[in-house]
């Protein structure tokens, strides 16, 4: 069993709230536009961090982290990309392979939207954290925390951090 915080979009930013949160999971996965490497640097002291680059992220963060990471976590096949669309409107970069290998769990960031979807089609949970940064549109910046055990996710929670 493995509790997983799941973040994206902190756009350079890190604080004591969202460190709260790392402490209290056995890994933390970051779904891109980490900004400033020492978001991850300061994470990756304190818990394992599974990370991909976002669109805004710089020639370090794309020579440390992949563009799309593909795991498995416990019996939980898990993909990680930053821009990957939503069930029925899958980037055309993830399509053909979510057709052809599709994940147990599809995780994105990008938007700053907060959204758990159930993909029947692919027979997949889609999540995207939102954002836990204060760069973007957004509102109230947002996590996802949940447990992996076995081939099971469960116990979801919506972590809102506050007002940008």
């Amino acid at each position: 069993m493995k509790k997983i915080l799941l973040l994206s979009d902190t756009h350079s930013y890190i604080d004591d709230t969202i460190l709260k949160y790392v402490e209290q999971a056995d890994e933390v996965w970051h779904a891109g536009d980490i900004g400033d490497l020492v978001v991850t640097d300061t994470i990756k002291k304190l818990k394992p961090l599974r990370c991909v680059y976002g669109n805004i992220d710089d020639d370090k963060a794309r020579m440390e982290f992949p563009l799309h990471n593909r795991f498995m976590c416990e019996g939980v096949d898990v993909w990680i990309t930053h821009i990957g669309g939503y069930p029925g409107k899958y980037n055309p970069n993830v399509k053909a392979e979510m057709t052809a290998n599709p994940p147990k769990l599809f995780v994105c960031g990008h938007s700053h939207i907060l959204k758990v979807i159930f993909d029947k089609k692919h027979n997949l949970l889609h999540m995207n954290p939102g954002a836990a940064g204060k760069s973007g549109f957004h509102q109230v910046r947002t996590m996802l925390r949940f447990v992996i055990d076995g081939d099971k996710i469960k116990d979801l929670e919506i972590i809102e951090i506050g007002k940008k």
